[in-house]
């Protein structure tokens, strides 16, 4: 076992898995920024070095600072917790070559899933399912006709090396594709410096169906079922729960068994997501994440697994501590995102918490960083905490959850709570009746009282 891990993040995750080390007995050493100096985990941590000024390409970006922050307190492996370096190929590369251990999967793995033609190679060897299109990258007009008239109309067009819903552009007619194909080169290649897309056929009411994965490294794999996240506003998830209200048992085990044979072929490591649009009994892959999820407490909350601790033990070297047969789901599990953001329109909103009355009772979990007086910066994501929910029902869940929204009090700035008190009263919402497109439809429509 690892004997001081280094948190190379930030917020509620860097808190997350701060908890997890104190728990293995694992000292922890955390990072930040100078706007971060008086974030939870810093406070909380045994140790802390301050990387560099707040821009995250000059502190959580700089790997130079990390490995530095390593060597001088002695960290013999380092957690990326989600985004910043989490995905990052070079990254573990360069920890392997200074002998830190990397708390993730394997450098290559990485590499191939972080390319999403190359993943969707991958997934085809490894016979997972995939949404009809190019089997590369596609660089000409002509081309893209062409590809486009094998698929039907409507396509997608995406970046390659994207993420996050920069560089996708829907064309629903050939007269759309030429000017759709140049707008998600020019966006990818702006957002990633890269501008190779693919293209895809576009699904019209699909959900977003994604299948929690471990890996031991050594061809050991199970999954731990699936998460539905299709309350989604400009590809950006606001609302996961587990198991999807669209699936049922055997629909659940047939798509986790391939995902789970796929990554013990693969080798895999740590933890992982696998994402699929699931429409008309259907399921396409879209891509994998080399990573731990935000929404990953949805998982722990119905299978009673630790993710965070699993992750680590792995990459310490030990077998999975579960076999696919402990797997056990058990009632349903609700998470939202609480964001520092207008609940309507999705203005950012940082500034000073001037009040933090967070909720409780059984089967309610808060994950945040955030305290009564601290300061939001602007520099970072707007995640003010991740409110999750268990019952026994989904009804019981919901009803939970209403109750908990009601509770949670967060003062002196602007969030996404009045939006989750709408939802969670909402009929298409209580009959789990809706797909990736929904929340945006309702929100152009004024369902906040004033349109997106």
């Amino acid at each position: 076992m690892f004997d001081k891990v280094l948190i190379a993040n930030r917020g509620e995750i860097a808190l997350r898995i701060l908890r997890a080390c104190k728990e293995l007995g694992i000292a922890t050493v955390a990072v930040h920024s100078t706007a971060d100096a008086d974030a939870m985990h810093v406070k909380l941590a045994d140790e802390s070095v301050c990387i560099g000024p707040p821009s995250p390409r000059d502190s959580y970006l700089n790997i130079p600072s990390l490995i530095a922050a390593c060597e001088i307190t002695g960290a013999d492996a380092v957690h990326p917790g989600y985004g910043f370096l989490s995905e990052n190929a070079r990254f573990a590369e360069v920890l392997e070559q200074h002998k830190i251990g990397f708390i993730g999967p394997k450098s290559q793995h990485i590499r191939t899933m972080g390319d999403k033609i190359e993943a969707k190679k991958t997934a085809v060897r490894l016979g997972i399912p995939v949404v009809p299109g190019s089997d590369g990258g596609i660089t000409e007009d002509a081309e893209a006709k062409r590809v486009a008239a094998e698929i039907g109309f409507p396509v997608i067009i995406k970046a390659a090396a994207g993420g996050g819903g920069r560089g996708m552009k829907v064309a629903r007619t050939e007269d759309d594709l030429s000017y759709a194909l140049a707008a998600a080169r020019t966006e990818a290649k702006a957002a990633f410096g890269d501008d190779a897309v693919y293209i895809e056929k576009y699904l019209e009411k699909p959900r977003h169906i994604e299948i929690q994965v471990l890996g031991d490294g050594k061809g050991g794999a199970i999954h731990l079922a699936e998460r539905d996240c299709s309350l989604q506003r400009r590809h950006q998830k606001v609302w996961e729960e587990g198991p999807s209200p669209a699936l049922n048992a055997e629909q659940r085990e047939k798509i986790g068994g391939v995902v789970a044979r796929a990554m013990s072929e693969l080798g895999y490591l740590g933890a992982g997501t696998i994402e699929f649009l699931y429409e008309n009994g259907e399921f396409y892959f879209i891509e994998m994440n080399t990573r731990i999820q935000v929404e990953h407490p949805v998982t722990e909350m119905i299978t009673g697994i630790d993710l965070v601790n699993e992750q680590i033990k792995v990459a310490a070297g030990s077998p999975l501590s579960v076999s696919q047969s402990d797997i056990k789901v058990s009632g349903h599990a609700i998470e939202c995102r609480v964001n520092a953001e207008h609940p309507a329109t999705f203005r950012p909103s940082p500034g000073m918490v001037t009040y933090f009355h967070p909720p409780g009772g059984l089967g309610v979990r808060v994950d945040s960083a955030v305290y009564q007086g601290y300061r939001i910066p602007p520099h970072y994501d707007s995640l003010v905490a991740k409110l999750i929910v268990h019952g026994r029902t989904r009804n019981e869940c919901l009803m939970r959850l209403r109750r908990a929204l009601d509770e949670f009090v967060v003062d002196g700035i602007e969030t996404t709570l009045p939006l989750f008190r709408t939802l969670v009263r909402n009929q298409d919402i209580q009959n789990g009746l809706y797909d990736i497109h929904w929340l945006e439809k309702f929100l152009r429509d004024g369902g906040m009282g004033e349109p997106a």
